[in-house]
């Protein structure tokens, strides 16, 4: 728009002539819709909920939008009959909002012809090609099995490819794609680079918005006029367009054999499933042979560097250091890891020893199922929630007779020499709180009796022992219990630390004669 001020000024519409082909697409015009004899002018605007009035008071002189067909003036004047609209200066009359002809105007289209020209180049190969082959029949009229490689396209094949009706898309237009795909193989004795047609429908068909300038209406359309004088006025005739748009994609790959490549990607494949390194592990034990170190690196100066796979041979081969004896491992009911500690106590507990923290274990549970069935969970009963023990974090009241480290008050002092003593003085908690002893899954899992009868007969099914021996047997077997439980690995609890109040608890509950025991023993 220009002079917005001025109101008897001309007013300019923005309309184009039919768009040229832009890049790889063209345009075929199937149906439209005119309004003749437009002149530069005041009139109603087009009915619509936005430009309906009763007074002069529902038109705002100067105010146009996106969608108007010009500048209203501020009057609310009679469009048709008792229907009033606000008066635009415009092309007169205004573009009425019709629904596109049905059928489509132009449905003969649907047996017009194109010839697609498409050119390819693989610049890495320096190779170019084209889908017009130089055997071309001008006659001949693709078809997807008895002509694929023929370059000319009826419409309406197009659209029964993809199983879209051409009369039906006529009325509103829309956008197809033509895909053509190069599969080339450009090996001199295996030469083939043909395309491939296909065709797919690019707009979006399941939109049901039909409403008058919609960004989301469906079908494919613009507007162009065609201007002209009539007894020394200017009038058009402003025209619009349904059509259809064909946008052609081209996709393409081309490779040819490179010895170089292959005999990387080979390689590349040799390593990766480890058959190099299986390769290369033979060549050196065999040049680190004792035969080799004795008889030729001695004589053979052309053969010294050989013997740098001495070194390899050393390192792949070197002895495991085993753990020291220092090493022990200390879990704690209230604290979710576990702590490693690799040194001398000397003389201090180790309940005040910090160590290093280490991430509990994942618990493998396969085992619970070799329980006996009276350790299952019982059959509930219905209307009664369930109900769980929690240990709670309150501290006990301490017995006279419990040791300062201990913070559970179930704990009692070391019967081992001086020396060793340190290693015992150890709580389930680090912090004051019920002890762990109390607790349901410690009388299920460590201190059952028919639990630990069945897991050593499960070792063990001919298993026959006197009263002393099966103490201890059920003794020993609960300390493991109670170590793979709160450890969760074998490897942590060979080296675990039992708390002196379940070492105590399990004690009592499976004695031994005398009343002395030995206490912690390393593995190593």
């Amino acid at each position: 728009m220009n002079n917005l001020d001025n109101l008897s000024s001309t007013v300019m519409k923005p309309t184009a002539p039919p768009p040229p082909p832009q890049g790889n697409s063209f345009f075929v015009m199937t149906n439209f819709l005119e309004t003749e004899g437009q002149t530069q002018g005041l009139c109603p605007e087009h009915p619509d909920r936005r430009t309906l009035c009763s007074s002069d008071r529902n038109c705002k002189n100067g105010w146009m939008d996106p969608q108007s067909k010009g500048i209203q003036t501020g009057r609310c004047i009679v469009y048709k009959g008792n229907q009033k609209t606000c008066e635009v200066s415009a092309w007169c009359p205004t573009e009425a909002t019709k629904e596109a002809p049905r059928p489509a105007l132009l449905t003969s289209a649907e047996n017009f012809t194109v010839l697609i020209k498409n050119n390819i180049d693989f610049p890495g190969h320096n190779y170019t090609t084209r889908n017009v082959l130089p055997d071309f029949n001008i006659s001949c009229t693709f078809h997807k099995i008895q002509n694929p490689l023929c370059p000319i396209f009826r419409l309406g094949d197009i659209f029964r490819e993809t199983g879209d009706n051409f009369s039906e898309m006529a009325i509103q237009g829309g956008i197809m794609g033509i895909e053509i795909y190069w599969d080339c193989n450009l090996d001199s004795w295996s030469h083939h680079c043909r395309p491939k047609y296909s065709f797919r429908r690019l707009d979006d068909r399941t939109t049901n918005d039909s409403s008058y300038m919609s960004p989301r209406s469906p079908g494919y359309n613009f507007r162009y006029a065609k201007y002209y004088k009539e007894n020394n006025v200017e009038k058009r005739t402003l025209i619009k367009v349904f059509g259809i748009r064909f946008d052609i994609l081209v996709f393409g790959t081309g490779g040819k054999l490179d010895v170089i490549q292959l005999i990387v990607y080979i390689g590349s494949t040799l390593s990766y499933f480890g058959l190099a390194t299986v390769f290369i592990d033979f060549l050196i034990n065999t040049y680190s042979s004792k035969c080799c170190r004795s008889h030729v690196y001695p004589y053979c100066k052309c053969c010294a560097c050989c013997a740098v796979n001495e070194y390899y041979y050393m390192k792949k081969c070197e002895s495991i250091v085993e753990p020291k004896p220092t090493l022990k491992y200390v879990s704690f009911v209230d604290e979710l890891h576990i702590r490693r500690v690799d040194q001398q106590l000397l003389g201090r507990s180790l309940q005040d020893v910090k160590g290093e923290k280490v991430p509990r274990p994942l618990m493998d549970f396969t085992d619970l199922s070799r329980l006996p069935l009276s350790l299952q969970d019982p059959t509930p009963i219905p209307g009664q929630p369930e109900q769980i023990q929690l240990l709670s974090a309150e501290a006990t009241p301490r017995p006279g007779n419990s040791p300062g480290w201990c913070q559970c008050g179930n704990c009692l002092p070391s019967q081992l020499p001086e020396r060793r003593r340190s290693l015992e003085e150890l709580c389930c908690r680090k912090k004051p709180g019920t002890c762990i002893t109390t607790s349901e899954p410690f009388g299920k899992l460590v201190l059952s009796r028919r639990a630990l009868q069945f897991l050593l007969l499960y070792q063990e099914p001919l298993l026959v022992l006197d009263v002393e021996s099966t103490n201890r047997r059920l003794r020993h077997c609960a300390y493991r219990c109670y170590t793979t439980w709160r450890f969760g690995s074998q490897d942590l609890a060979d080296f675990g630390i039992l708390p002196s109040c379940c070492r105590w608890r399990i004690r009592r509950e499976f004695p031994k004669s005398d009343g002395q025991y030995s206490g912690f023993k390393s593995p190593y």
